[in-house]
């Protein structure tokens, strides 16, 4: 329950990034299994973001958890995207970032309810964090790996339970999708968080983080993070640590190991016996050492497992270093000339046809009846003369109920073509809803699958289209929705669109005002979060768009 003088906490929802790991079911049932009443509000919304491949074909297993859960599917982007594509999907004030291997113990929720009241009535405080606890063997003395996971009851600002204001979120754009993996993302979010002007709280809550099972070599494989010091480096400059808060590694020593390494090997190259034995002995001593320091504070002799332990300690030193070394430098070279600002700028715009480019003509085979939207063309052509990259990405789900063929899409299409000028890459979805493809909107597949075929990231993408489900593709996608409305958009589509535009002129100042508009046209063009526009009414309709 809130304590006395706070008020009560505001409406929140729960992001869980997740690639499928059975902790997800264990998270789910300790968050429904929270006291949730009258005085302590559940969340609004709890959205799992699916972040395995499309080509993933079994579907995650909640639909039978107490608290109800939506699943969207983000295409194995990682968990910058899923949570990006979670925290867009819901319009509360709040939202609880929770990763898929903690649990909830009891007294979690009268916790956070206290520590997310505390929060919202500072309104400098752009989150909230909750304390990590992991549970370690008490019969033996921690393996590495155990350590490692650890580490996390000290690290700042984990998003493996943090809340935070989403009006924060919107002002930074949330998290930056160019860290792939689940380790430097919460911490740049943070740095830009802080940098913008709010502060960070660490609450009271505790949160129990369980050590997951890993194979032997995960030592190594999480070696790739270094990837991601380098993206901040380049994007904050080199006092990233201090500013981000981060601790400091072996690095140094890593590339002493590597360098001493790579001496002896050209020394006896050269047929410098006395030079490479030097070197090799370097070698030997640094990792001898780096085997040292694993191991003594894990598992001794007698105790359980101790020889395995030993022995991925001393295979995986040998290699270690020269991982962290390359992943460093390819992360180096890739970013060598430095990282915009996220989010960067728009490059390419996808439209769905039906109604946003053309004027809807239910199922329509014929391409005697395809009638371009005023303006359409010309608007076009400023984007293509700008450079920017154009496409369509339609539902044409009358293929798949036998109502149209193949041929006839491709004939409207070709139509489109000859109207409206050409596109760098049309994708069609022939699916019904009962068919379960990751291609059909609001599905991100065509989304992912445009911007692929057209060099840019999803990020960099705009999807326009005039109905919710164009909406949700490009939030699952990590594009930048604009909902026109049209007599087909319904008002529940509207008051849900992050972005929203009375027309498709509008709808495309509000991405690249430089390409096609004016500042002043801005006003045409409804920002973020603000009040919707009342629609026109219309008779909702199953379209082909």
């Amino acid at each position: 329950m809130t304590p006395p003088g706070l008020a009560s906490p505001p409406a929140w929802s729960v992001v869980v990034p997740t690639i499928g790991r059975p902790s997800l079911r264990a998270l789910l049932d300790t968050l429904a299994a929270q006291p949730w009443g009258a005085l302590l509000p559940a969340p609004e919304a709890v959205m799992v973001c699916d972040d395995r491949p499309l080509t993933a074909a079994e579907p995650l297993d909640v639909d039978d958890v107490a608290q109800p859960v939506r699943v969207v599917r983000v295409g194995g982007r990682g968990p910058a995207a899923a949570r990006n594509a979670g925290w867009r999907g819901v319009r509360t004030p709040w939202v609880l970032f929770l990763d898929d291997d903690v649990l909830l113990p009891a007294g979690w929720a009268e916790a956070f309810a206290a520590d997310l009241a505390a929060a919202d009535s500072e309104p400098d405080v752009a989150a909230t964090q909750g304390r990590l606890r992991v549970p370690l063997p008490a019969h033996r003395p921690p393996t590495d790996w155990e350590r490692s996971t650890a580490g996390l009851e000290g690290a700042r600002w984990a998003t493996a339970d943090m809340a935070y204001r989403r009006a924060a979120l919107v002002a930074v754009d949330g998290f930056d999708e160019r860290f792939p993996r689940a380790y430097r993302e919460d911490a740049d979010l943070a740095l830009r968080v802080r940098q913008a002007g709010w502060r960070l709280h660490v609450g009271d809550r505790v949160t129990t983080h369980p050590v997951r099972p890993a194979h032997d070599r995960v030592s190594v494989r999480v070696q790739a993070g270094a990837r991601d010091d380098a993206l901040l480096r380049a994007a904050h400059g080199p006092r990233w640590r201090d500013l981000a808060q981060t601790g400091r590694g072996r690095f140094a020593w890593h590339v002493a190991t590597v360098a001493a390494a790579t001496a002896g090997g050209a020394a006896l190259v050269a047929g410098r016996p006395r030079a490479a034995a030097a070197a090799g002995a370097a070698w030997a001593a640094l990792t001898a050492d780096l085997v040292r320091i694993r191991v003594l504070p894990g598992p001794r002799p007698g105790d359980e497992g101790w020889r395995d332990e030993w022995r991925r300690m001393a295979s995986t030193s040998v290699v270690l270093p020269f991982a962290a070394v390359r992943h460093r430098v390819a992360g180096t070279i890739a970013h060598r000339g430095g990282a915009p600002p996220w989010r960067p700028p728009v490059r390419a715009v996808l439209f769905d046809r039906d109604g946003t480019l053309v004027h809807d003509v239910p199922y329509n085979g014929d391409p005697s009846q395809v009638r371009a939207v005023a303006g359409a063309r010309e608007l076009l052509d400023a984007l293509r003369a700008a450079g920017v990259r154009v496409g369509i990405v339609s539902n044409q789900s009358g293929i798949g109920r036998g109502l149209l063929t193949d041929a006839q899409v491709t004939a409207v299409n070709a139509r489109v073509t000859e109207l409206l000028g050409p596109f760098g890459t049309v994708q069609v979805c022939p699916h019904t809803d009962d068919d379960g493809c990751t291609c059909r909107k609001p599905a991100p597949g065509m989304v992912l699958a445009a911007a692929r075929e057209l060099g840019v990231a999803p990020w960099e993408c705009a999807v326009v289209g005039d109905i919710g489900a164009d909406v949700e593709a490009a939030l699952a996608a990590g594009a930048r929705p604009v909902l026109v409305r049209t007599p087909a958009t319904l008002p529940e589509e509207v008051d849900a669109a992050p972005e929203v535009a009375p027309d498709l002129r509008a709808a495309l100042v509000a991405v690249l005002p430089d390409v096609v508009g004016t500042p002043a046209d801005r006003l045409d063009a409804q920002p973020v979060d603000a009040a919707p526009h009342e629609p026109e009414v219309g008779t909702e309709t199953e379209v082909a768009a």
